[in-house]
């Protein structure tokens, strides 16, 4: 197994580790220091039936229920009301309000949806050069975020607390227990999840110029440092995240250096979408069914991990397996977590998500490259959902224009073979 997932700082050397040591020693952190609610879960409160789309029409933002009244989760109800509370107090850069939302013409189904405020709120992506870049503390990080912005601290119960009913407590941040081991997560998978670096809290925030309702951020102890390279500890809570919800339309996404991660600081994008995509249900081709590993067929075209919550484990192990393979190879890469239909199934093929599907796209890296006008090709553009930055764009563009703008950020078909190839090799090492 390579190091990256199985030691977080070793993809940007010795010298990160005693800068990231340095800024905790020396900074006072206000984020570190203000009291945060604190969610407490185990697998017991992973939503395993099946999540089904009752009605295609988008909720109201208020509303108690998923898409068609389906009950909330704790999960969902505590992000939700968190974020509106939030919204109320003014701690974004905007009101979202209910984007202006169609679908595109055509088989792909694309989610377009105007956000003008966004393409010109955000903050400016930060200056990258390379997949393994390292972190600065002088630059934007969320160590320096208002304490206002945080919603939440989550973690899964700890095999020797006792069982409890999930809940929330007050804890004062630094002192939370870190989370569960492999052992249980699955008992079948891999000994040992460690990522060499103990994350003893994870942090659930506001994202402050949000493309959606419930747009949070997801981030393994902050002052730790860690770049924006995947550990297998925030592949689990990525995961779990996603079962924790009863709402088919939750998604939680990874950009990384190079593949317009705006943060050299490491997290995960949570957000609500009202909206059926395409890739929940497109059909997959089996590269390695015994480590749950497929080809997505359709344009993007990526690879893709199945699981409806068994061996959690030894997915995770495999996913990242994948994802450590690409950062060696400097190829930067997204991924997607998102409830879904079983590898094989036909497109269209009814609205129960039984299972959860994890896309990784390998693409072409766009360091300082420019921002296409209308939308930028990250996580959430190459799943199908498409935030618009311009009404002109928003109103005019097909599906071809669409297709046309993601192709230019793929690999070439010859490079995506060799790479896939390649792949399969290293799962069944």
């Amino acid at each position: 197994m390579s190091a990256h997932c199985a030691n977080a700082c070793s993809a940007t050397g010795v010298e990160n580790i005693e800068t990231a040591t340095t800024v905790r020693e020396q900074t006072e952190l206000h984020v570190c220091n203000s009291p945060t609610r604190e969610l407490v879960y185990s697998d017991r409160d992973f939503i395993r039936s099946e999540v089904v789309w009752l009605d295609k029409r988008r909720v109201g933002l208020n509303s108690d229920c998923g898409a068609g009244c389906q009950p909330l989760s704790r999960f969902d109800s505590t992000l939700r009301s968190g974020w509106l509370e939030k919204e109320k107090l003014g701690f974004f850069r905007y009101h979202l309000g209910d984007l202006q939302t169609k679908i595109l013409p055509g088989p792909h189904g694309f989610v377009a949806q105007l956000n003008i405020q966004r393409g010109k709120e955000r903050r400016k992506p930060q200056e990258i050069q390379s997949i393994r870049q390292s972190f600065n503390p002088n630059q934007f990080n969320f160590n320096k975020i208002e304490p206002g912005e945080i919603l939440f601290e989550i973690r899964k119960q700890n095999k020797h607390e006792p069982s409890t009913e999930p809940q929330f407590s007050a804890v004062s941040n630094g002192q939370s227990v870190s989370g569960t081991d492999a052992a249980q997560i699955d008992p079948n998978g891999p000994a040992d999840l460690g990522d060499g670096v103990t994350h003893t809290k994870t942090l659930v925030v506001i994202n402050v110029s949000p493309l959606e309702f419930g747009h949070c951020l997801i981030i393994p102890e902050p002052a730790l440092c860690l770049p924006q390279v995947l550990t297998r500890d925030l592949v689990r809570i990525g995961i779990e995240s996603v079962l924790l919800s009863s709402h088919p339309g939750f998604r939680v996404g990874f950009n990384s250096l190079g593949a317009f991660a705006s943060v050299n600081h490491l997290h995960l994008h949570g957000y609500y979408l009202d909206h059926m995509l395409r890739i929940e249900s497109a059909r997959t081709e089996p590269l390695c069914p015994g480590r749950a590993f497929h080809l997505l067929s359709d344009t993007p075209a990526g690879f893709l991990f199945y699981t409806e919550g068994e061996r959690l484990g030894a997915l995770i192990h495999n996913i990242c397996k994948v994802t450590d393979c690409l950062v060696e190879k400097n190829i930067a890469h997204n991924l997607f977590v998102t409830r879904g239909r079983p590898p094989g199934t036909s497109l269209h093929s009814g609205p129960s998500r039984p299972g959860i599907r994890v896309i990784i796209w390998p693409r072409l890296s766009c360091f300082g490259a420019k921002e296409e006008t209308a939308f930028n090709v990250a996580l959430c553009e190459l799943a199908g959902h498409m935030p618009f930055k311009n009404r002109e764009d928003f109103d005019t563009i097909t599906e071809a224009e669409v297709t046309e703008i993601v192709q230019k950020y793929l690999l070439p078909e010859n490079e995506f073979s060799m790479l896939q190839s390649q792949l399969m090799h290293v799962l069944h090492e």
